[in-house]
């Protein structure tokens, strides 16, 4: 129990930095600090868009339009907080005899 508590921690850990790393660039990029002309650049969008498109879209439907404001990473990031504490604090005293 203990290793898929691990695990778990390491996948929502993974999440959060793809999400903060999406969200950052999406910044660089409309601020054309960086360009998506560049190969490297586009890839790397391309990749992270259609890795957390999947997750933003049923929250973007339920958002009202926020006049170009994009909610739904801080949103999943803070579904994501609270999915970990919850199954921690569920499954930690199993995990741990505590």
């Amino acid at each position: 129990m203990a290793s898929f508590l691990t695990i778990f921690n390491i996948l929502i850990d993974l999440a959060w930095w793809i999400i903060i790393v999406q969200f950052i660039m999406s910044w660089l990029i409309s601020y054309d600090v960086i360009n998506t002309r560049n190969q490297m650049v586009s890839q790397i969008w391309y990749a992270l868009n259609r890795i957390t498109a999947p997750i933003y879209r049923p929250i973007r439907r339920m958002l009202p339009d926020m006049g170009g404001i994009d909610f739904s990473p801080m949103i999943v990031l803070l579904g994501l907080t609270i999915l970990q504490v919850v199954v921690y604090n569920n499954l930690a005293p199993y995990a741990y005899g505590q």
